[in-house]
């Protein structure tokens, strides 16, 4: 993403591209009020209430692009309910669409900063978070614009259960060098691999992304982090 922003201590990209058509507008309009999370409304005692459908536990995805992987796995976990959460207007009209041709009822979404609804959830509520492929900010000039930061490790471990995972994907090197070092500043979250391939391969059920396709196109290799909150 480029044309990066600072908004109540956001760190994001852009918040529109190339013009929505008429149908993912429409869809912005009509079915983003009704599950967009209000974050000024009290937290439910029971984070389960938010979803339509009935839940065992929650995940959240932070920056879910175009919605693939999001969408995959609420299809294939109806009993799961999911937080997505993406500033970028029109990856958000993409996800819409699909909930909406899909008929998905476990899915909630926010369009502002990430770090806002950690700041929401009650404590240990997640079962898991997702980060996959986000905003590498190459650049060292950028670095203080990734993500992962102790700041934000502290609010996922804060949000996570006893036993909940923290998942991270990358195909930027330095990104995932820095995942890891500022991990190790985590005592409560524990990297789970104990061998090469546990971070070389894709998770188990892993459908792809279009940022994954890209980077192999481009002979850059993914990463793949899975970390358990103590």
């Amino acid at each position: 993403m480029t044309d990066a922003r600072r908004e109540r201590g956001a760190l994001y990209g852009r918040r529109k591209g190339k013009k929505l058509r008429a149908g993912q507008a429409e869809r912005l309009e009509a079915l983003l009020p009704r599950l967009r999370l209000d974050l000024a409304a009290p937290v439910p005692a029971d984070l389960r209430n938010l979803f339509a459908a009935p839940v065992s536990d929650v995940r959240m995805e932070i920056g879910f692009g175009g919605g693939e992987h999001m969408l995959h796995e609420a299809g294939a976990n109806a009993g799961t309910g999911f937080i997505g959460v993406e500033p970028f207007l029109n990856g958000m009209a993409k996800a819409l669409a699909g909930i909406d041709e899909n008929g998905l009822s476990n899915v909630r979404l926010y369009d502002n900063d990430a770090a806002h609804v950690l700041d929401w959830l009650p404590e240990a509520s997640l079962a898991r978070i997702d980060l996959l492929y986000p905003d590498p900010w190459p650049k060292t000039r950028q670095f203080k614009r990734r993500f992962v930061s102790d700041e934000n490790l502290k609010k996922i471990v804060r949000a996570l259960k006893a036993g909940g995972e923290f998942r991270f994907a990358s195909d930027i090197a330095s990104y995932v060098e820095w995942t890891l070092a500022h991990v190790r500043r985590q005592p409560r979250l524990v990297w789970t691999a104990e061998r090469a391939d546990d971070w070389r391969n894709p998770w188990t059920g892993w459908p792809g992304t279009r940022y994954e396709a890209k980077a192999i196109r481009e002979k850059r290799a993914p990463a793949y982090l899975i970390f358990r909150r103590a």
